[in-house]
């Protein structure tokens, strides 16, 4: 039940996702191959890993994902990777020519022809659920195919699965870094079509990816390995609920509800914690309201925008481990009564909270 189909779209939804994939992997103890280790067996029902992997007759979790790029190098790169046993073959699509960064190219042209074979295998991945709960969509909005491709996949998912919630996680052009000349014009015409066709947004920005690798986590040189293992960080925290048990359950469905006070109004913005530097790890103390600080703080958030100059209208705290629930209820209203002035007023209690049970890995 409650299954989650990945799209990841262009180069820069597909190496986010990688690093996705990675830490789920991790996080249910799957190994590169798919298999379990030997000290479990098969068949056990992992429930868990049923959100994101199917499970095969023997023993094999196979990803409820796919891979799309117009140009072949960055799937190749997963085809050869060491994670290459993990994915269906079928899950890789790749074409011939890319978008070259012009979202015309991605959403009419280039795109139009993978379109169609890629609906295809989105149906094939929906029809193995019982319960699928909705689609999470990987790109980028400034390059040609993420945007392009990714808004023409929106538009279509629309029309067939029309009840499904679609949750995007939007790498963003950032303010001051960009890697292309043309990301304004991409990304303009992407968020018209994000506006109508997905439900809830996550956005996330390079430049502020790279200040938390600065400032925070204490990194000289930020590479974009380090960059998708913060995005990776989140998702996994967004979907914690889905997939393990917890006091105070939530699902994507539920975060919509919660958080979404009007349609048009998704894109949320993402603040992880407990972040820290290597050197400075061993003095810290991991508490409720230690968390809660750094969660709402400026620093941490993963798009370049100062939440200090505007009011939040909704917030949702998602948090994971042991803890007891009275804490976070205290926590939560704590926060609403000292920063009043940054919550609308006309929305009475803004935060919804929710606890899972079991920690997050890889930190």
């Amino acid at each position: 039940m409650r299954e989650c189909v990945s799209i990841h779209i262009g180069q820069a939804g597909v190496q986010t996702g990688m690093a996705c994939w990675e830490l789920l992997c991790l996080e249910h103890g799957i190994q590169p191959d798919g298999q379990l280790p030997a000290d479990r067996t098969v068949g056990s029902g992992d429930e868990a890993a049923n959100t994101f992997f199917t499970e095969t007759g023997a023993g094999k979790h196979v990803p409820r994902c796919l891979m799309v790029d117009l140009e072949p190098t960055v799937v190749d790169e997963i085809r050869t990777g060491s994670y290459r046993h993990l994915f269906h073959p079928e899950q890789l699509i790749s074409g011939k020519e890319d978008a070259a960064n012009n979202y015309a190219r991605g959403h009419y042209t280039v795109g139009k022809e993978l379109i169609d074979l890629t609906l295809d295998r989105v149906r094939k991945l929906a029809d193995q659920c019982t319960g699928l709960q909705g689609f999470m969509i990987f790109h980028a909005f400034g390059g040609g195919t993420g945007s392009g491709l990714g808004s023409l996949l929106l538009e279509r998912l629309t029309v067939d699965y029309q009840k499904k919630s679609k949750i995007e996680f939007a790498v963003y052009p950032s303010p001051q870094v960009a890697t292309a000349v043309v990301e304004p014009y991409n990304s303009v015409l992407c968020t018209h079509a994000m506006n109508e066709h997905s439900d809830v947004a996550f956005m996330v920005d390079n430049e502020a990816l790279y200040d938390i690798c600065f400032r925070t986590l204490k990194l000289t040189t930020p590479t974009y390995g380090d960059l998708n293992h913060l995005v990776s960080a989140a998702m996994s925290g967004v979907t914690c609920c889905l997939r393990f048990p917890g006091q105070l359950n939530s699902d994507l469905r539920k975060l919509a509800v919660n958080l979404i006070p009007f349609p048009r109004l998704h894109f949320f913005m993402i603040g992880y914690a407990p972040l820290t530097s290597r050197g400075s790890q061993q003095y810290r103390a991991l508490t409720v309201p230690e968390l809660t600080q750094q969660m709402f703080d400026a620093k941490n958030m993963m798009c370049a925008s100062d939440p200090r100059h505007g009011r939040y209208l909704t917030a949702a705290s998602m948090f994971r481990g042991r803890m007891s629930t009275k804490e976070v209820d205290e926590q939560m209203l704590n926060i609403q009564n000292k920063n009043s002035s940054y919550f609308v007023e006309w929305i009475p209690n803004n935060i919804k909270s929710s606890v899972c049970d079991i920690p997050p890995k890889g930190l």
